[in-house]
């Protein structure tokens, strides 16, 4: 059986980590999985590849530590992120939305949702964008449940770090704090979800994305949240599953 995670959001959940500062990433013997062209794939990294500097991200400690706790199933990842990217782009029937709906239904071909993870809002902390932030990512993530057929699916967004008021290039970013509140408002608000506070966390020299250490740190967080939210009386029927073998070689190419 394989349990599954939307990953959507910006560039830090798409992940920034510098590869770098990295230590070897463990896969718990191949139960920790990707989703790639549809198939499942042992991870490997970036799990995000979304730009060509793209780096760790918070999945890892996260899948590492449900596995961990659910040590009968493989974990998968389904990286759907996008960096620079802002709601309006996120919105119902936007490219990204439609991509992201597309790739959970390949998913669940063979593995089951157990989760949708969040981290965006860098993107729209300009005083034009910030004041809609709650009403805009309620109806997304509304939509997106009932696109999904899947009304209890939990869904854990995570804040803005404290680091972004340090980036002078970017001074729109000092608005963080609403787009945090927003989000904390939207997860008091809404069913089945949890928000995971930044605090303390730290960045990249760029003072806009979180470092590698950070990041696993997070996705730590986040699993301590979803855990708040789990739903121990969702009950997955893998008959309905087809078999998806891993492609592990292509010796004969």
């Amino acid at each position: 059986m394989l349990h599954f995670f939307l990953l959507i959001g910006q560039s830090n959940m798409a992940g920034r980590g510098l590869l770098a500062d990295a230590e070897r990433l463990d896969t718990m013997g191949g139960r920790l999985k990707v989703l790639r062209n549809g198939r499942w794939q042992t991870m490997y990294r970036p799990i995000n590849p979304d730009r060509p500097f793209s780096g760790t991200c918070l999945a890892e400690s996260f899948a590492k530590a449900y596995a961990e706790e659910h040590p009968d199933v493989d974990v998968g990842i389904v990286p759907c992120a996008d960096g620079g990217t802002r709601l309006e782009q996120w919105k119902e029937g936007s490219v990204l939305f439609d991509n992201a709906v597309n790739c959970t239904r390949l998913a669940l071909r063979s593995a089951h949702l157990a989760g949708i993870l969040w981290h965006q809002g860098e993107g729209d902390c300009g005083e034009e964008h910030y004041p809609l932030y709650l009403e805009r990512i309620s109806a997304i993530m509304k939509a997106l449940r009932h696109a999904l057929n899947d009304d209890s699916v939990p869904i854990v967004v995570g804040g803005l770090g404290d680091f972004l008021k340090d980036r002078a290039e970017s001074p729109q970013l000092v608005h963080y704090t609403h787009i945090n509140e927003a989000l904390w408002q939207f997860a008091q608000e809404t069913p089945n979800t949890a928000f995971v506070s930044a605090k303390g966390l730290t960045s990249n020299p760029d003072n806009l994305h979180f470092n590698h250490s950070s990041l696993q740190e997070f996705g730590l967080r986040y699993y301590t949240a979803f855990r708040s939210i789990e739903n121990s009386e969702r009950q997955f029927d893998d008959q309905s599953k087809i078999e998806d073998t891993e492609r592990t070689a292509m010796e004969w190419l």
